[in-house]
């Protein structure tokens, strides 16, 4: 039986809630110089590919002066760029570029934790009593073994490490190299304040905030993400820097539900525009564990993002994504990366872009990009895959089956270098590549998809003009559509009387789709699909191989 659908009432319309964003990680994304690394000019060459391709925003990974112990997510000065990425110059010119194009820039900002490079660190195990030494959280010790406590690193080992100068242990949740900030001391608070409005003076259009969940955490509780600070501290933030500019921010909270969610994104609360949840990506994790990877539930999915769509549907705003950064390529994660990459690419895109929420797209997943196998583990740079393998196979973890993981669910498969045209390094750049490519490089790249009318990046072309031109897609109400199949995912959106049928099959078999009687016999426009479709309903719906396609009803 079919629920009825929530009453809907228009929302007054701000920017972000019609708007696309791409993200670039700029170290893969185009290299200006030929020294193996991506950077800011080589992403203003870029632009007009993006103005083509339609999004609004650009998400930009990390830019700031760094170590690169964790590839810019620890960052050493917040107010520079790393000089591998080019000048602050060269940044002012992407906004300046980027604006006069109608694509805003919002910042990576990781602020739960810095590099052991800043001078904040620097000063801070000078002595016990540097006036910096409260910016981080120390807790004494005799570097005999003896921790402070059993917590982890998320990187691997223990989240203490010594520091022999002045013999206490610091905390850090991540790499031993990114330090975390302690957010109970007010002065910390503040230097983040006035960072943040110098960004924002200079006219970028928000922030994406990592791990942002983690700040309000109570190590001696054990307590990380979600703690008993975490929405003070965002209240203040908002108060402090964005709350009364025109701006996109969105948080990444890994723990986060529904019901937290609210918190972060009810405008009303004055927090963040939105955040990322996580649910529907760990539904292939078994336990929990990204190592221990498992095929994707569909039914289980789908539960999930109708929780997401129906719970928010008017306290919050959701952000709708596959990939990012940290995260396999989509099509190779819930599509087909073979016989039917295009044709599954484009229907994961239909039935992501076309619910309630802002979508988020990944470089090169407008080109269908996949995952690499690389042969050996030498051939990977990410920090978290090299030590959580060195970790299980220290554990005895059988190293090809380690080896299998790391080809589906390691960070590097999203950092691949970027795929420009089918000539060495894919036109990414004339030198030696910081990473390899991925050797399919010739079959998938964006010179041939811009040739090619039929190819996935005119189908997100066509998905971000939809975007714009109905209101329905921003603000119509969503009802799942026989919420039990095991291998498609339909549902329906409904706004001001119109109603729009979204139907995708997430498998390589031929499926039978039972519509609810009201739409026996409809007749609609198509606005998108992957192959040819009948404009006029029957009751149970014939579908091939990975069809998708979106109708708007008469």
């Amino acid at each position: 039986m079919q629920t009825p659908p929530v009453e809907q009432t228009t929302k007054p319309v701000t920017w972000w809630h019609n708007s696309v964003v791409y993200q670039i990680y700029p170290r893969s994304f185009c290299d200006s110089n030929g020294d193996g690394i991506g950077d800011i000019p080589g992403i203003i060459s870029k632009l007009d590919y993006l103005e083509k391709l339609g999004v609004d925003v650009i998400w930009l990974s990390p830019v700031y002066k760094s170590p690169m112990d964790d590839n810019g997510y620890d960052i050493s000065d917040y107010q520079d760029i790393a000089p591998e990425f080019g000048t602050l110059e060269d940044m002012l010119e992407l906004l300046k570029l980027a604006k006069a194009r109608g694509i805003r820039i919002i910042m990576d900002l990781v602020v739960n934790h810095s590099s052991d490079e800043h001078e904040w660190f620097k000063q801070a195990r000078k002595s016990r009593d540097n006036p910096y030494r409260d910016y981080f959280i120390w807790r004494d010790g005799k570097g005999d073994g003896d921790l402070p406590d059993d917590q982890g690193s998320v990187f691997g080992g223990p989240a203490w490490e010594y520091d022999e100068q002045t013999q206490a242990y610091f905390y850090h949740q991540f790499s031993k190299r990114q330090p975390d900030l302690n957010w109970e001391n007010p002065k910390v608070q503040d230097e983040v304040h006035k960072m943040m409005n110098w960004w924002l003076d200079k006219g970028i259009g928000g922030f994406r905030l990592d791990v942002i969940d983690l700040i309000g955490k109570d190590v001696d509780k054990g307590i990380r993400g979600n703690g008993p600070r975490l929405h003070p501290l965002l209240k203040e933030m908002n108060l402090a820097t964005f709350g009364n500019r025109d701006v996109l921010t969105v948080g990444e909270t890994w723990d986060a539900t529904p019901e937290t969610a609210k918190l972060y994104s009810n405008p009303e609360r004055n927090e963040l525009s939105m955040i990322f949840q996580f649910e529907h990506i760990t539904l292939s994790w078994k336990g929990g564990d990204k190592w221990q990877p498992i095929e994707l539930d569909l039914k289980a999915f789908k539960q999930v993002m109708t929780r997401w769509q129906t719970e928010l549907s008017d306290q919050g705003w959701n952000s709708l994504f596959w990939n990012n950064h940290d995260l396999p390529r989509a099509v190779s994660k819930y599509g087909d990366d073979g016989e039917y990459r295009v044709k599954s690419a484009k229907m994961l895109a239909t039935a992501l872009h076309l619910l309630k929420g802002t979508p988020y797209i990944y470089q090169g997943e407008e080109l269908g990009m996949t995952n690499v196998a690389f042969d050996s583990i030498d051939d990977y740079r990410d920090i978290e895959t090299l030590n959580l393998y060195a970790e299980r196979v220290a554990q005895g973890v059988d190293p090809k089956a380690m080896l299998a993981a790391i080809h589906e669910n390691s960070r590097d498969n999203a950092r691949t270098p970027m795929h420009w045209n089918n000539q060495i390094h894919a036109g990414f750049t004339t030198g030696q590549p910081w990473l390899a490519l991925n050797p399919n490089y010739p079959q998938i790249n964006a010179a041939d998809a811009l040739g090619d009318e039929n190819s996935t990046f005119y189908h997100y072309q066509t998905l971000i003009s939809l975007r714009k031109q109905f209101p329905i897609i921003v603000y119509g109400s969503f009802r799942a559509v026989e919420p039990d199949h095991e291998a498609v995912f339909a549902y329906l959106r409904e706004f001001e009387g119109q109603q729009l049928l979204v139907v995708a099959n997430f498998s390589a078999q031929k499926q039978q789709l039972l519509l609810p009687k009201e739409l026996h016999g409809r007749s609609g426009e198509c606005l998108i699909q992957n192959q040819p479709v009948e404009s006029q309903l029957v009751d149970n719906l014939s579908l091939d191989a990975y069809e998708s396609f979106a109708l708007l009803l008469n």
